[in-house]
């Protein structure tokens, strides 16, 4: 393994702090800034990992030279800016998702990248957690043989959640399940269609002027015959927490379970009928990781009663994701070489769900994702 070591900071320390000791520890990282507006909050969590830099100001952290590359995880309205002023200060971005809110700012991004060399990765913790690694083991060794159909769908109950959450339109935070449906074939999606069903109560439908409960999206992969479907909703619906990804192949299938904790159902062609179907729990995947970081697939700072974070409890522990976000971004800069999902991939991801709202406003119209977001 190479020596060299990638000089990281991490901006925004709620769910960021997740990240914390999974740099510490990464042999060819060193976490040398923290960056929080709270200065109690700043100061509490650097001091409780021995952090000497810290900054309040995003601005001021980015002229500092011996930042190689910002992690962030700051809320979803400030993904575009922050990515795209990163890149102009030259530093390589990680950004948690989605990578912005407009098609506009996605195409500044994959332009920064393009124009200056430097790397950017949208930190989709689905592609990374152990039961899409799981599949995509079977897929490359060809169990599942000819891949016919693909679905995901995630669904929570987002009331009490702050600031720019209420009301939010359900495909604008859409990557978690259009994010594994075109990771699983390293596919691109070409056009999508969505059609919204339902309605949210009133005083949340004027906060984005988007009344649906759920929106459901077809997606058609590009220079394939494949398609997907994805569905998302956020308010008044009855469901429990569900990031659900679903393979359907000529020789094997592989479903989500209906409730959360219990295994994995696989179907097997041409077996007797009652045989077919068969409960598999996943095995972890930490054997793809430096030995010092393996442990971070089962424990990390959010994992006990007294710190929690409703994106860490509500989300399972992200399937053990975390520290393969954090390595395969390190280990794409030191080997230089591009991340998956790279600005262009993470571009077409984040455009599917932007384009599928406005979709659904014009009653299901296919639209097609940009130029810029398909290789």
């Amino acid at each position: 393994m190479s020596t060299k070591k990638v000089k990281v900071a991490i901006i925004g320390l709620g769910f960021g702090a997740e990240f914390i000791p999974i740099y510490q520890k990464h042999p060819n990282a060193n976490l040398v800034a923290l960056c929080q507006r709270s200065e109690a909050k700043l100061n509490e969590l650097a001091d409780a990992f021995g952090i000497d830099k810290r900054y309040t100001s995003y601005e001021e952290l980015l002229k500092d030279p011996e930042i190689d590359a910002v992690h962030i995880n700051t809320p979803i309205p400030n993904h575009g800016e922050q990515s795209i002023k990163a890149l102009k200060a030259g530093k390589h971005v990680a950004c948690t998702v989605p990578m912005a809110t407009t098609v506009e700012e996605c195409a500044e991004i994959v332009r920064l990248t393009q124009e200056t060399g430097l790397t950017y990765m949208m930190m989709e913790t689905v592609v990374y957690a152990r039961e899409f690694l799981y599949m995509k083991e079977l897929y490359e060794n060809g169990e599942l043989g000819k891949v016919q159909f693909l679905k995901a769908s995630h669904q929570q109950d987002m009331d009490g959640w702050p600031n720019y959450w209420p009301g939010l339109p359900p495909m604008h935070y859409a990557t978690h399940c259009v994010g594994p449906v075109l990771a699983l074939t390293k596919g691109e999606a070409e056009y999508v269609s969505c059609f919204g069903s339902g309605t949210i109560r009133e005083e949340l439908i004027k906060e984005y002027n988007s009344p649906y409960a759920v929106e459901t999206t077809h997606i058609k992969f590009r220079n394939s015959d494949l398609s997907a479907q994805v569905y998302r909703s956020l308010f008044d619906v009855a469901r429990q927490y569900r990031e659900s990804f679903e393979v359907y192949g000529s020789k094997k299938s592989v479903e989500w379970p209906l409730i959360e904790g219990k295994p994995l159902v696989v179907h097997t062609a041409k077996k007797p009928e009652p045989e077919i179907p068969e409960e598999i729990e996943s095995p972890d995947y930490a054997k793809l990781l430096p030995k010092e970081i393996q442990h971070f697939t089962t424990q990390g700072v959010y994992d006990s009663e007294e710190n929690e974070h409703l994106s860490f409890t509500q989300g399972a522990g992200h399937g053990g994701s975390h520290p393969h976000l954090v390595h395969e971004f390190v280990e794409a800069l030191v080997e230089d070489r591009s991340p998956y999902p790279n600005a262009k991939q993470s571009a077409n991801i984040t455009c599917v769900g932007i384009l599928a709202h406005e979709s659904a406003q014009q009653g299901g119209a296919i639209i097609k994702l940009p130029e810029f977001t398909l290789s």
